[in-house]
Parts: C-alpha cells; structure tokens; sequence
C-alpha cells in the first residue's frame, strides 16, 4: 500500500448525469497535486444507468473501483461500506455535484500530510435556502447544548481520517443507527477543523426531509444521555412537588373544610387535568426510552448496517 494514497470516495444515488464530469474534475485537480487516489464509486442501489456508467469508468481507469449496494442505505452508511473496502492510508468523500469543492480535499490531505490524524472540515457560511439552513442551524446548536460531542460550528458533512481511525471504525464500530461523524469525534485524537465556504447547491437535493430527519434522530440517540437524564431529573423533581403537596392537600381536607385558600380542594376537573397531565409526561418519557430500547435491539441482532453486492 502506497503510504500517500489517498482514498477518495464518490457516493451516487441517481447520478447518472453527474459521475462523469464529477469524476474528470477530481482526476484533473488530484493530478495537477501530485496527490496519489484510489476513486470509490459507491453506488446507493440507484435506479437509473449510474451503476454502468460507474462500472465503464473502473474498467477505464484503473484508479477507479466500483461498489454497488444492495439496498439504499443513504449516505452515512456509504461512508462505513468505503471503510471496509479502501485501501489507502487516508481517507475522505466528495459529493457528485462537488458542492464540496475539490480544492478542498487538497487542503484535507495537506493538513494530514502535516501529521494530522483527523482533519475535520465545517461549514463557515452556506446557502441551501432559508427554511434548509435555519433547520440545520438549530439542530447543531441542540447538539452541542445537549450532547457529549461538541459538533464544530455550522456542522460538518466531510472529514478525512487516517488509517489508524480507519481501523479503528472497521473493528469496533458498528455502524447501526450512528454516522462516521459522530464516532470520528468521539475517538478523540485532537481534530484539525478547517473552515470552507458551502458553494449554492446545484438543482434539487435528493438527501430529503424524511432522511435529514431520520439521520438527526440517529446522530442525536447515538451521541446523547441528556433524554435519559432528563427523565430521571424530571421524575424526581415531581416526586418531590407531590411529597411537597401530601400535607398541603391534607391540611385543606381536615382543617380548612375542603377549601384552600377560599377555593374547593376536591373536584373531578381538577383530578382529570393532573392525570392526563401526568398520562402525557409518562407516555413522552416512555417514548424516549423507547428509542433507545429499539436501537439497543438493533444493536444486539448483530444485523450489517450495509451490504455490498457482488459482481457479475
């Protein structure tokens, strides 16, 4: 293995369209470098001729090697499936509509050359229309408050990594209902964050509402106790209000003739608004429980978060 090579992998989902001219950018840009890359085309199960055209570019040039999913797994999961098959001493990805710019894994792979075991790059500005951007905002600032991750600012989609980090991701990470991200940053080896500036992004997103949500879910279970904790600051806390409450309601029922405070002490109105106020707190924290019990069930099936089909 060649101990400057880079890794470099090209998700594609539907990318009919982008994987040529995607992919003669980053050969002219990594050659002009004198940055040595093997290209990992992951196919996310697309439906259109995106698999072909990847399997014509490895037959074409042998820097470039074709995988292929065996379902969509969306992008979190591509970057784990890279994981078990690269072979360079480092690695990172680059989307097909470069949104991020190929000058930029330049700048990753210089940080790394300085002896960088993870160089992390983040969002300094970007411009994926105000309702995208507000929504991705206020959930980095949410993790940061409530998470034992501290996210860089703006959030980050991108990072290159190492072989030790690499190895260290195939052999004791499951990649289940997490991302790289969130394990990468949990690993620790004192990040390098390198700024960018998120260029407009060309056309409709295909990573949709239903997924950004779904993956917020995962990233935000899979790097937080704050729910669990706070069931458990919020049982006590009511506990003791009603321990509080016992010799109020006791001292309105025998000496203040069933009134407190010139206001009747019984009543079925009041009885009916404290259970299913209750009922809602005790349905919402069984919920959150719920989705940490579920991922813990994931988990313990031992189930592969991807698969990679092979070759015909």
């Amino acid at each position: 293995m060649d101990s400057r090579l880079l890794s470099l992998l090209l998700p594609c989902y539907n990318s009919a369209q982008r994987l040529r001219p995607a992919y003669s950018a980053i050969c002219r840009e990594l050659e002009a470098a004198e940055i040595p890359f093997e290209l990992l085309i992951m196919d996310d199960d697309s439906g259109d001729d995106s698999w072909a055209i990847a399997c014509e570019l490895e037959q074409a040039d042998p820097r470039v090697r074709a995988f292929r999913m065996a379902r969509n797994v969306t992008p979190p999961y591509l970057q784990f499936a890279a994981f078990s098959v690269c072979r360079g001493a480092c690695i990172t990805w680059i989307p097909d509509d470069l949104q991020f710019p190929v000058s930029m894994v330049i700048t990753l792979y210089r940080k790394w050359e300085e002896g960088h075991k993870i160089v992390v790059s983040y969002r300094s500005s970007r411009n994926d229309g105000w309702f995208s951007d507000l929504f991705s905002q206020t959930y980095y600032r949410i993790m940061n408050s409530l998470s034992e991750i501290d996210f860089p600012p703006g959030g980050t989609d991108v990072y290159l990594a190492d072989r030790e980090v690499i190895d260290i991701l195939n052999t004791r990470i499951h990649p289940i209902h997490t991302s790289s991200v969130v394990e990468m940053l949990r690993l620790g080896f004192r990040p390098e964050f390198v700024p960018y500036n998120r260029p407009p992004r060309p056309g409709k997103s295909r990573w949709t509402w239903r997924k950004k949500v779904r993956h917020a879910k995962d990233t935000f279970f899979a790097s937080s106790s704050f729910p669990i904790r706070a069931i458990t600051n919020l049982g006590l806390w009511i506990s003791l209000l009603c321990l509080l409450a016992i010799p109020v309601l006791v001292y309105a029922r025998f000496f203040a003739h069933s009134r407190l405070f010139g206001f009747p002490v019984p009543g079925w109105t009041t009885i009916i608004t404290l259970v299913a106020f209750f009922n809602g707190i005790t349905l919402f924290c069984l919920g959150v429980v719920a989705e940490y019990i579920w991922r813990i069930y994931e988990e313990v099936k031992d189930r592969p978060g991807f698969i990679i089909r092979k070759k015909e």
